[in-house]
């Protein structure tokens, strides 16, 4: 008897989502004025009002109830995101605003020698030289081990060499990867 229940609930709520879904999209559209995280934002409150089916049932606006989850997940998103911003310029604030003769070319070709690291390589290095962390704040912030730390940098550090030939030493690259944001590029 209760596939029956779950059945009809189930039915229900596709219909509920065939009806609403688009709605609910253009509603985390504006709010967030994000196009490509409508959709998102629109399925992740679809899911919450799944789990929660009984209760949106019979919610005396069921409708109203999801538009409020959008909201919800809405302005979570734009906190997220305007933290994230902060966190970005506070860093910024913090260098120094004009480097004498910076070697652009030189933080091109580091960047480009990054992006040919894998993942792991990649961010020992940049946390370890472009962020200064020490090996415990980059094993803490990866989630590894300090041990993993020290071999990825060392790793990551001599394929960078290997790369950028005689004239990309430790120095150059580290030098580079603290200008690295004077090119207007980031290093992914």
């Amino acid at each position: 008897m209760g596939t029956v229940v779950d059945d009809a609930a189930s039915m229900e709520f596709h219909a509920f989502f065939e009806r609403h879904y688009a709605e609910l999209s253009r509603l985390a559209h504006l709010l967030t004025g994000e196009a490509d995280a409508a959709d998102d934002l629109a399925a992740d409150a679809l899911l919450a009002l799944w789990h929660r089916w009984d209760r949106v049932r019979a919610a005396e606006q069921p409708v109203a109830y999801a538009r409020g989850v959008v909201a919800n997940l809405a302005r979570t998103r734009i906190r997220s995101a305007v933290r994230e911003r902060r966190r970005v310029s506070l860093f910024w604030s913090q260098r120094e605003e004009r480097t004498e003769n910076p070697d652009i070319a030189g933080v091109v070709d580091v960047q480009e020698a990054l992006r040919r690291l894998p993942f792991r390589k990649r961010a020992c290095v940049v946390l370890r030289h472009a962020f200064d962390l020490s090996e415990k704040d980059t094993a803490l912030a990866l989630g590894v081990s300090v041990g993993t730390v020290k071999s990825q940098t060392s790793k990551g550090m001599a394929e960078l060499q290997k790369v950028l030939g005689s004239r990309g030493g430790p120095q150059k690259v580290q030098a580079a990867m603290a200008r690295g944001g004077e090119t207007g590029g980031t290093a992914r």
